[in-house]
C-alpha cells in the first residue's frame, strides 16, 4: 500500500513540476515580449495556456484520488493540500501570461513609455519571484521560499509607484490616457503574478513546517526566520 501510494505521489510531483516548466516558460517569453516589443514572442501564449489547463484538472483530479483512496495525514496530507493549491497559483500565473501578452499588443507603440515607468524592472522582479518559488518548490528549500515572501514588499512598492507615474502622464497628455491605462492594467497583472510566487511559497512551508505564515510575514515570522 505504501508502495503505491509513493508512486502516486511521485506522480503527482512530477506532473506538478512540468505545469511549473510551462507557466515558467510562458512568463519568460510575456516578459521577453514586453521588453523588447516584439509581438512575435507573444505568439502561441494563449494557445499553449489550453495546456497549462489541462494540467491544472489532471493535477486536481490525482489530488482527489489520493485523498479518497490512502487518506493521507500528517505530512503526507499536508503535501496534498500544498499541491492542490500551487497547483492553482500556476494556472492563474498562466492566465497572467495571456493577459500580459493581450496588453503588449496594445501598447507596443509606446515602448519608451513601457521603459520609463520602471514596468520592466517590476516584471523582472515578480518574474524573479515565480521563478525562485518553483524552484522552492521542487528542491524543497524553505530559505528560497522565504525570500520570495520578503522579496513581495519591492514588488508591492513598484506597483504603487508605477500607478502615480503613469497617473501623473494621463494628466499632463490626453493622448496617453489610453495606452497608460492599458499599463496600469499590466502593471496590476504582474503584481498578482508576485502576490501568486508569494502564494506558492506559503504553501512549500505549510508542506514542510506545517506553519500557516499567509497573514504573519509582516508581524515577525518570516522576517525573524522562525
Amino acid at each position: 500500500m505504501r508502495e503505491h501510494f509513493d508512486q502516486e505521489i511521485n506522480s503527482l510531483k512530477n506532473n506538478l513540476i512540468k505545469a511549473a516548466s510551462l507557466v515558467d516558460e510562458q512568463v519568460e517569453r510575456a516578459f521577453k515580449a514586453l521588453e523588447s516589443g516584439d509581438l512575435e514572442l507573444c505568439r502561441g501564449i494563449k494557445a499553449r495556456d489550453k495546456e497549462i489547463d489541462a494540467y491544472d484538472n489532471l493535477i486536481t483530479t490525482q489530488c482527489e484520488n489520493i485523498l479518497a483512496l490512502f487518506q493521507p495525514v500528517a505530512v503526507d496530507l499536508r503535501f496534498i493540500i500544498s499541491a492542490m493549491m500551487i497547483n492553482k497559483q500556476l494556472e492563474r500565473c498562466g492566465d497572467i501570461a495571456v493577459n500580459i501578452s493581450n496588453r503588449i499588443k496594445k501598447t507596443d507603440a509606446y515602448h519608451s513609455l513601457i521603459a520609463e515607468s520602471r514596468l520592466i524592472e517590476m516584471g523582472q522582479k515578480a518574474k524573479e519571484m515565480l521563478k525562485n518559488a518553483i524552484d522552492s518548490f521542487i528542491h524543497n528549500d524553505t530559505e528560497i521560499a522565504r525570500n520570495v515572501l520578503l522579496s513581495d514588499d519591492e514588488v508591492d512598492d513598484l506597483n504603487k509607484q508605477i500607478f502615480k507615474f503613469l497617473v501623473s502622464k494621463m494628466e499632463n497628455d490626453s493622448s496617453l490616457v489610453e495606452p497608460c491605462s492599458h499599463l496600469i492594467v499590466l502593471s496590476r497583472n504582474v503584481e498578482r503574478l508576485a502576490d501568486h510566487a508569494t502564494n506558492i511559497a506559503e504553501n512549500l512551508l505549510f508542506h514542510l513546517q506545517a506553519k500557516i505564515v499567509s497573514h504573519n510575514k509582516i508581524g515577525g515570522e518570516i522576517r525573524d526566520g522562525r
